[in-house]
């Protein structure tokens, strides 16, 4: 992915890119070359609990996530991503294909270079 200024960042395109290739892809393969793409190498994805450093650490984070959720689980985008002086944000949802929502929340993500440096995860409470 070429580096790009701060003001030409498509926020949408990045962040649902993540959404579907990275916290939607169960390959590891594909997972984490997706990573490699659109995250910066020294990116942090900060999660409620817990924080990962690193492609390789974001990875196993995501693998642990989906590991622990039914095979036809999915993320969905509420709506595009938004942004501005390269920080985005998307909202989504999550649960079971065809299914009621399990679960509802929010990225943040900091951009550099047209690249996520930071992703910070929010879960909605639950109802």
């Amino acid at each position: 992915m070429p580096i790009q200024p701060e003001n030409s960042i498509d926020y949408d395109r990045l962040m649902q890119a993540n959404l579907a290739r990275v916290f939607s892809e169960r390959d590891t393969g594909r997972r984490i070359a997706a990573i490699h793409e659109l995250y910066a190498e020294d990116a942090v994805l900060y999660e409620p609990e817990a924080s990962a450093t690193g492609h390789i650490a974001i990875d196993a984070a995501v693998s642990a996530l989906l590991a622990s959720l039914p095979p036809d689980f999915a993320f969905t985008a509420i709506g595009p991503a938004i942004g501005h002086h390269g920080i985005g944000r998307l909202r989504w949802q999550a649960g079971p294909a065809n299914g009621p929502v399990a679960v509802a929340g929010m990225d943040i993500a900091q951009v550099q270079g047209g690249r996520i440096h930071s992703l910070y995860v929010f879960l909605e409470p639950a109802a």
